[in-house]
């Protein structure tokens, strides 16, 4: 049966294309464009846990020391740092769909480039170079799935996006366990996990050059006749009447280029506060175990094949917390879950941190993954809603490259605590800064589950703090 709704009078073009976009039921389009953003989210999980899990094979198969393994695993990172400013604003200037296919070619060709390492220092340059394809790949996917899905559905379908994405860590985990003993073709196991990952995301890339571009997007451009055919395209998909076309005022067709220094304007400064802290500290505890996991197990007494076995059944929980985050994402207060995930994920740190038979070290580490990809898809649902259309890439690279940063500086401030002091030592570190996260973001985040994304320009009518 075919569903009427009146627009709001005066509705500008933007504000009226978001409310056709958020009264939508679920359509055959939204679930392909969700699962084509979740398959290039796999493999952008496969690459970001790659370093990291082979970290142990290539520091004995270069005989590099220990600055040149801080930097190898910190060198994909930095790049990232670079590819979320860069390849952000470039999807607020130029669109999402182009800037998808400029940062998955980057990431696949220096993928490749890296499994022909001769060296340490190719193998360092190919990683940060990668990383600046890498890097932009969750804050587009956040931003793009943010504009196309309907609020009162928006997080379920993210975290199904990432459901599928994770599964890209025990993939490069088990493909780790399997090919590393092994020289198919004469070539080291190691360099095919890196060629793996680079033809994986040139199958992306052609799958992503058929989405459609963002209608918020394009309205937010003044491109408005291009968002009114999307969005009636999925209306007559939908069965859903149309709304009638509100005329855009003079000023919202001039579209407004997108500029960093917008977060810190009223209305804005506060929740991008809580975003740059929260982001700059989940990563201590996401990607502290996941990059160190192999390194925490060696410091235990396992050798490389029983601790790649071990990292590798951990992993599977990566995608069974995601999807365990399903049914509960849009029904729960996104702060209350983050902070909740985020106090579970200490306890099983802790209880990995000390434990001492092989099946308690893959228990905990089981349900430290699956803890963490919880606190993971809700906080990717979470920091897609903070920002209006016209700087929602930009601004949300901007967060997104401070976690990038935080992490890359996780190896030279994790590892001498390791190495000094021992696991439980390290996971007190990471607890130290959940901690300081939960209580930023149930002190000071926002209320966003099941609310309308911003559609206003963000340099005018911006509510006072």
């Amino acid at each position: 049966m075919s569903q009427t709704t009146t627009a709001p009078s005066g509705l500008a073009a933007p504000a009226a294309i978001g409310v056709r976009l958020d009264r939508m039921p679920i359509t055959p389009m939204h679930r392909r464009l969700t699962a084509v953003i979740g398959v290039g989210l796999l493999f952008d999980t496969f690459e970001n846990n790659l370093s990291g899990t082979i970290a142990k094979v290539l520091q004995d198969d270069f005989a590099f020391g220990a600055t040149e393994l801080k930097l190898v695993l910190a060198s994909v990172f930095i790049g990232q740092f670079i590819g979320s400013l860069v390849l952000g604003r470039i999807a607020d200037r130029f669109g999402r769909r182009r800037a998808f296919l400029i940062n998955l070619a980057i990431y696949s060709g220096f993928s490749l480039l890296g499994a022909f390492s001769p060296n340490a220092t190719w193998l360092i340059a190919t990683r940060f170079l990668a990383g600046i394809g890498i890097g932009a790949e969750q804050v587009l996917s956040d931003c793009y799935l943010a504009d196309v899905l309907p609020a009162k559905r928006r997080g379920r379908y993210i975290a199904w996006a990432y459901t599928l994405a994770f599964c890209g860590v025990p993939a490069v985990g088990f493909a780790a366990l399997w090919l590393v003993p092994l020289t198919p073709l004469g070539v080291d196991g190691w360099r095919w996990l890196f060629v793996i990952g680079a033809l994986g995301s040139a199958v992306v890339w052609v799958l992503r050059r058929r989405l459609i571009e963002s209608p918020r997007w394009l309205a937010a451009q003044g491109r408005v006749a291009e968002a009114e055919e999307l969005v009636g395209r999925m209306e007559a998909q939908a069965s859903v009447r149309p709304l009638p076309a509100v005329p855009a005022a003079p000023e919202a067709l001039a579209a407004e280029q997108p500029r960093l220094r917008d977060v810190f304007r009223p209305g804005m400064r506060r929740r991008t506060v809580v975003l740059w802290i929260f982001c700059v500290l989940s990563v201590v505890g996401y990607y502290g175990f996941g990059t160190l996991a192999p390194q925490i197990l060696a410091a235990k007494g396992y050798d490389i094949v029983a601790g790649l076995g071990f990292t590798a059944l951990s992993f599977l929980g990566y995608p069974i917390g995601s999807a365990l985050a399903l049914p509960i994402v849009d029904r729960m207060e996104r702060r209350t879950l983050v902070a909740a995930s985020a106090a579970a994920m200490v306890a099983c740190g802790l209880g990995f941190a000390y434990a001492g038979s092989p099946a308690l070290i893959v228990a905990f580490g089981f349900l430290y993954t699956l803890c963490s990809n919880v606190f993971s898809s809700v906080s990717h649902v979470y920091l897609s809603e903070q920002y209006p259309t016209a700087i929602r890439a930009t601004a949300s690279g901007a967060a997104y490259s401070l976690s990038k940063l935080s992490a890359a500086a996780l190896p030279f401030v994790l590892l001498p605590v390791l190495e000094s002091h021992g696991p439980g030592a390290l996971f007190a570190v990471i607890a130290a800064a959940m901690a300081a996260l939960a209580a930023t973001v149930l002190m000071l985040g926002e209320r966003t589950t099941g609310e309308p994304i911003a559609e206003s320009p963000v340099r005018k009518n911006i509510p006072a703090e």
